[in-house]
């Protein structure tokens, strides 16, 4: 290694993916050291101003629009998500006394169809950083129960954490494969631009990679995602009895090998691919792929029994191919005699039903559940 280096290669994989994972352990709030004496809170500004410690919202105010996209601005989805015996977001929340709490909750486009759902009310918090998506969701919950920060809910309690979308968006390390070991690349300032530069790797680092990054060919990338697993300690720190629940794109760290000749470190922007990560600080929304083998055994090692499936069969056990083909029963009966305007609804719900089981698409996603 050695000196300064472009910034990263555009990524060979075909979905989409996020952030500058995390640092050393602990020190979320300072992700990205740099050697100009920078860290990734002033590099790499979220749109609303927060950093690490608020959970590095996307442009857009959160994942779940995302998850669910509907013109119609709801989804339509939340009752397959809730009140399901052994497996929905039910579990754990639909009872008297019982808390819900979603961390980057956008404007509710998952919260307020879930709570709908529910057949008896629940304390429910959103967390969200962006000052415009809290606004939204004051109309859904009382202004004190949204919040900026995941330590401003009120702990410990009994219920349901959900992250949507939100573990690809911590920050990260990054480290590249030498003949003998590893060699990290922190975010450094030439001639008046960013660019990666060599940096001797940190001990946590390092051991994070040995452990969920290899094999890896020599000059190949991982991104360290240290933030991740302290994230979910810290959720399950919380709970006194519940379940966790992450829904993100990913992989275990078996099935990521092949990416990481690169890595999967790229950027997103407007639903589409985005230049390089240090290309435009701030104006884009910097991700990785999951890597969910660490997060499986920092759940354990909490107390936690997990179990981690694909969206789409975990959405299937939830009944919504079912869901889907009553849909599909009542906009045949719409096209019939009834109104075109709720017909377009109706098609609107199961188009984004449909989307959420396609196979290479948001089907593709992974639902950590780590109960407790």
């Amino acid at each position: 290694g050695g000196g300064a280096e472009p910034p990263f290669p555009s990524p060979s994989g075909g979905d989409i993916e996020r952030p500058f994972p995390s640092p050393s352990g602990g020190d979320i709030e300072r992700p990205f050291p740099s050697p100009s004496g920078g860290d990734i809170e002033r590099l790499f500004p979220s749109p609303s101003g927060g950093g690490a410690e608020r959970l590095f919202p996307s442009p857009s105010g959160g994942g779940a629009e995302r998850l669910f996209p509907s013109p119609s601005g709801g989804s339509g989805l939340g009752e397959e998500r809730a009140g399901v015996d052994g497996g929905g977001f039910g579990a754990g929340v639909d009872g008297g006394g019982a808390t819900l709490v979603e961390v980057g909750a956008g404007s509710g486009t998952l919260l307020r169809p879930l709570l709908a759902a529910l057949e008896h009310p629940v304390d429910a918090w959103a967390v969200e950083a962006s000052p415009a998506a809290r606004a939204a969701l004051a109309e859904v919950l009382p202004s004190e129960r949204v919040v900026p920060v995941f330590d401003d809910v009120a702990a410990p309690f009994s219920g349901v954490i959900i992250g949507n979308e939100l573990l690809d968006n911590l920050p990260v390390s990054i480290a590249v494969r030498k003949r003998e070991g590893w060699e990290e690349r922190w975010v450094g300032i030439e001639d008046g631009r960013l660019v990666l530069v060599a940096h001797p790797v940190r001990p946590k680092v390092a051991g994070w990679a040995d452990q969920f990054g290899r094999p890896c060919p020599e000059g190949g990338r991982v991104e360290v995602q240290l933030a991740a697993s302290e994230w979910i300690r810290r959720a399950l720190d919380m709970l006194v009895c519940g379940a966790v629940i992450v829904i993100d794109y990913g992989e275990t760290a078996e099935n990521l090998e092949h990416r990481r000749t690169e890595g999967t470190l790229r950027t997103y922007r407007a639903h589409h691919l985005g230049p390089h990560a240090l290309a435009e600080p701030g104006e884009t929304d910097i991700t990785v792929d999951v890597n969910f083998s660490p997060l499986v055994i920092a759940a354990e090692s909490g107390g936690a029994s997990v179990e981690l499936h694909r969206q789409d069969e975990f959405l299937q056990s939830l009944g919504l191919v079912d869901r889907i083909r009553e849909l599909r029963e009542q906009e045949l009966a719409l096209a019939r005699d009834g109104d075109p305007m709720e017909r377009l609804k109706v098609r609107s719900t199961r188009t984004n039903a449909e989307t959420l089981l396609h196979r290479r698409g948001l089907g593709d996603f992974r639902v950590l559940i780590a109960r407790k």
